[in-house]
């Protein structure tokens, strides 16, 4: 089945008069991994989003709009803790045991604690 990021990815394509392979071969991987994305069976690679926005010079509502179908596709979240402070740890952890329990409300108090506008805020 096609996910956000498929349908996204195949819009690009189509806009650029491209086929799977022509996209594939941009990003340096088979058309039948690219396939895979689209159609879910494969994680999109997280260099993808800033890959793709560069070699198809996406516009900034573009940009959101990639933003938005790799949100809607994503089904797990790995995260590196290999540099991570413990106290940086127990935050993710924490967060994560937390998540199904956050309500609409909380979802936007939280995103406005990280979204760019208030940057300063945090420090």
């Amino acid at each position: 089945m096609l996910t956000s990021v498929g349908k996204f990815l195949r819009k690009v394509r189509i806009d650029h008069g491209e086929i799977l392979k022509d996209m594939a071969d941009k990003l340096g991987v088979s058309a039948s991994f690219l396939s895979a994305v689209e159609n879910g069976k494969k994680k999109m690679p997280s260099d993808w989003n800033r890959k793709i926005c560069e070699i198809y010079k996406l516009s900034d509502e573009q940009t959101l709009d990639f933003t938005k179908a790799i949100a809607a596709s994503e089904k797990t979240v790995e995260m590196n803790f290999s540099d991570a402070s413990f106290s940086r740890k127990e935050l993710a952890i924490s967060f994560a045991r937390k998540f199904s329990d956050i309500d609409d409300d909380q979802v936007e108090k939280i995103k406005k604690i990280l979204s760019e506008d208030n940057k300063n805020e945090l420090y």
